[in-house]
């Protein structure tokens, strides 16, 4: 089973994304805050992580700043969902090295699944 990490401070979305991808039949782990979620990553090795921005400790971009500068989780794809949807966030998460970038009040959970899907398949 291929595991995910979400990195998301909003209890009801995060509880929300984890049920979804667990009925598409992957093993989700979550976070709430950006040094937890870091240190989750590091430890399990996802196969994808599902990145907030804003977020207590560290925020998304200093996450993900992080994490494609360690050997150890470079290359794992990380798909930020924000609701910062100004151009320039989105051009600096995926200069940082994101996949993609979905803003969260306009996306469907079905839709970040399918997305999931296409990157890791099953």
């Amino acid at each position: 089973m291929k595991k995910i990490i979400i990195v998301e401070d909003e209890t009801v979305l995060q509880k929300a994304m984890s049920i979804e991808l667990l009925s598409a039949g992957y093993q989700a782990l979550t976070a709430s805050n950006g040094e937890a979620g870091l240190e989750l990553i590091k430890q399990e090795k996802p196969d994808l992580v599902l990145l907030d921005l804003m977020l207590p400790k560290l925020n998304g971009f200093e996450v993900l700043a992080k994490l494609k500068a360690d050997e150890g989780t470079k290359n794992i794809p990380v798909v930020i969902l924000s609701n910062l949807g100004q151009d320039e966030d989105k051009k600096k998460g995926l200069a940082l090295g994101a996949v993609d970038y979905y803003i969260k009040a306009s996306t469907d959970l079905s839709e970040i699944t399918k997305k999931v899907e296409a990157l890791i398949g099953k």
